[in-house]
Parts: structure tokens; C-alpha cells; sequence
């Protein structure tokens, strides 16, 4: 049974950090309108990650209540690159590039929404045929201060730092999308508040209707400080494997787990708050709570058995601290010319970032070759057999030289 307007508008304030047009939201809901929900979705990096899933977790919830989503992809604005809390010119991306991040959004996103009320749409059909006459008068649309008013250009403007013009234009070209798309609503993150606001503006000024803003909180990455991001390095990927996946949750923080429970987890308020009371009242450990949030987030994207064999797997491994027999074989391959080290192999790897990282995680005793300590990363790595590496407790490869 469909909820009433005030029990609809109650489920979607969930979650949310702010509502602009609350007030025509409530109307249309009270009229019993199928609502068109629009989220941009520029492919600037292949595959989605949990950062994403806070939106579409929202997308799926006003799919539940009987209103249709607008997935756009922005092949079109992700060659210009979205300017929002950065502190330089974005380069543009190519156009190969973009298409083939585009496909991956494409095939991933219905792991979270419903295919039967979703319209994927990209914002090229539209936007590369405004032209120059059109990208001209969309300009005159609004004015230089106004765009100035965005946190990030005004600081980047008193730093004198570059602005590029084509970053002015962004804002712009996403509230036209949202023109041409006749969007009743419009989600995305709490960074994004001005660009969506633009979109209001210009429907107003072409007769619509304005769209009702809905902001949502940033999801944090691993590292707990920065914005989830593939080029950061501290996302999880929905397509990440179970047991990388298990292992990569299991790696955050305490109170980290806390956020990723609020903004990704489906389970209700009431039982959110007896996990907290069972830590703080009861003495839980919190790496079991911690079990709870990383099972159920793969279950959702691979299935119950295979979060239960990620979990296995997980505990043998690290609380165990037991090495899988079935750890799969990687080869590296590297310069013959000169026998490679401990430290290189490790960073060719991918165990490690760089050799000095190496170098420094064997001096503080965190490396491990096939369960002993490493004592010198500059020692010439073995040729013609497996060793099993250990970076702290988490990083862990089968590695021989090819």
C-alpha cells in the first residue's frame, strides 16, 4: 500500500542534509504525481563506488514510492570536468575516455536501481547540439558575480588562482540538463548545492516549474578524511571482488563504520541503535559490528553465499592469521638486467605505493616473506619461486617473477 503524501515526505527526508522546494515537493506528492527524479553521474573514472551508492540509495527509494529516476550520465560535462571543491583547472578529459567510463556506469547502476523505472539519458544528445548560438545564450543567462558566489571560485579567485572559463560554464550546462529533462526533483551531494540551485534558476526563467533540491551528505573515503574517490585510492568499488571488498570495509576506522553504517546500510533507525548499545552499553567489540556492516554491504552486490564466504575467508586470513591456500598466483615481470629487490618487487606488486614505502614498512618490521620477517627490502628477490608477501595485516600477494 502506497504511504500518504506526509508519510512519503517523511521516508525521503531520511538521509537527507537539505530540501529546497520543500514546500511544491509536498504539493506534488499530496496531488499524487509520478515525480521525474534527476542525479548526474559524470564518468570521470571507470566503475561506481560506495560514494555513488548514497545517491542511488535515494534514487531507489523515490523508485519505490512510484517515481521515475533519471540516471544521466554526463559524456558531454565530463569532458569538461566538474570544477566543484577543486583547487585548480580540471584538465578535459577525452572523448574515448569518457565513453568508456560511461559504459561501466552503465552496466552497474542497475545493481542498485530498478531497471523497469530508470531512464539512463546522456547529457551529449542534447548538449552537443545547443552549438555555439546556444552555449552563447545559456551563457547570458547568468552573470559573472553571481558564479563568483561559489565557495571554491571565490576562493581560488582570491587566491588568483586560475578559473577557466570552461569551469564557469559547468554549472550552467548541468542546470540545463535538467531544463531539457523537465526534472521535478534533483539530487546530489552537499558539495553540489550550487550547481543544482542553477538548474532551479533556469527553469524558472524558462516557465517550468523549479526542481526541488535535495542535498545529501558526502560519504568518506577509507582514509576517513577525503571525499570517496577513485583517484584518491580510498574508494570501494560495487564491483570489487567479495573478499576485497570484506577486507577493504573491515579496514576503516571505528567511527568511520559508524557513517558507512548511516549512509549505506538498509537497516532501520531503531536497529542502527541497538548496534551502538550493544558497543557502548553491552561491550561488543566493534571488528564484529564492523563484520555486520561489511556482510551485509557484499551480500547486497554478490549474494548471501558469497558474503558468507568472504567472511570466512576474512577471519582465516587476518584474525586467524592464516594464509588461504587457494592465494592466487601473481607474476611480475621486471627489467632482467639487473636482479630486482625485495622493495621493488613489492611496489611492482602493487603491495606498496612506491619503493620508499617499501623500504620504510620493512623497517618499522611490517613485512613479511612467506611468514618471516623481511629484514633488508634492498636484498635480491629470489627468482623461480613463489613467496607469499605480507604488508601489515591486510595487504597480502603470492608473488614470483616471471
Amino acid at each position: 500500500m502506497k504511504p500518504d503524501a506526509h508519510e512519503e515526505l517523511a521516508a525521503l527526508r531520511r538521509g537527507a542534509v537539505e530540501i529546497i522546494g520543500e514546500n511544491a515537493l509536498r504539493q506534488k506528492l499530496e496531488q499524487g504525481a509520478v515525480l521525474r527524479v534527476k542525479a548526474g553521474f559524470d564518468p570521470t573514472a571507470p566503475d561506481l563506488h560506495l560514494g555513488h551508492v548514497v545517491l542511488l540509495q535515494k534514487l531507489r527509494q523515490f523508485q519505490q514510492l512510484g517515481h521515475k529516476v533519471l540516471f544521466v550520465i554526463g559524456d558531454f560535462t565530463a569532458m569538461i570536468g566538474d570544477p566543484t571543491g577543486k583547487s585548480a583547472t580540471r584538465k578535459p578529459l577525452a572523448r574515448d575516455e569518457v565513453l568508456a567510463n560511461a559504459e561501466t556506469y552503465r552496466d552497474q547502476v542497475f545493481r542498485v536501481l530498478d531497471p523497469n523505472a530508470t531512464e539512463v539519458v546522456f547529457n551529449s544528445i542534447w548538449l552537443s547540439d545547443l552549438g555555439a548560438e546556444g552555449m552563447v545564450r545559456l551563457a547570458a543567462r547568468h552573470t559573472v558575480a553571481r558564479m563568483l558566489e561559489r565557495e571554491d571560485f571565490a576562493r581560488r579567485y582570491k587566491a588568483q588562482q586560475p578559473i577557466a572559463i570552461h569551469e564557469l560554464l559547468y554549472p550552467l550546462i548541468q542546470g540545463y540538463d535538467s531544463l531539457v529533462l523537465r526534472a521535478d526533483v534533483e539530487l546530489g551531494g552537499t558539495d553540489q548545492k550550487f550547481n543544482l540551485l542553477v538548474g532551479r534558476q533556469l527553469q524558472q526563467g524558462d516557465g517550468q516549474p523549479p526542481q526541488t533540491v535535495m542535498t545529501l551528505p558526502i560519504l568518506e573515503g577509507l582514509d576517513g578524511v577525503q571525499k570517496m574517490s577513485k583517484s584518491l585510492g580510498n574508494y570501494v568499488g560495487i564491483t570489487d571482488e567479495p573478499e576485497g571488498m570484506f577486507g577493504k570495509l573491515m579496514s576503516v576506522s571505528d567511527a568511520l563504520m559508524w557513517r558507512y553504517f548511516e549512509l549505506l546500510s538498509d537497516r532501520t533507525a531503531a536497529e542502527l541503535d541497538a548496534l551502538h548499545r550493544s558497543v557502548s552499553e553491552d561491550g561488543a567489540n566493534p571488528r564484529d559490528i564492523k563484520h555486520v556492516l561489511a556482510h551485509e554491504l557484499v551480500a547486497r552486490f554478490w549474494g548471501g553465499p558469497a558474503a558468507d564466504k568472504a567472511r570466512r575467508a576474512f577471519v582465516a586470513r587476518f584474525q586467524l592469521r592464516q594464509i588461504p591456500r587457494d592465494l592466487p598466483e601473481q607474476v611480475v615481470t621486471m627489467d632482467q638486467s639487473n636482479p630486482p629487490t625485495l622493495a621493488q618487487v613489492l611496489k611492482a606488486s602493487g603491495l606498496v605505493t612506491s619503493t620508499s614505502e617499501a623500504l620504510r614498512m620493512i623497517d618499522q618490521g611490517a613485512v613479511k616473506m612467506d611468514g618471516e620477517r623481511a629484514g633488508d627490502g634492498r636484498a635480491e628477490f629470489p627468482r623461480g619461486q613463489a613467496c607469499v608477501l605480507q604488508v601489515g595485516k591486510r595487504r597480502i600477494a603470492r608473488v614470483r617473477l616471471g
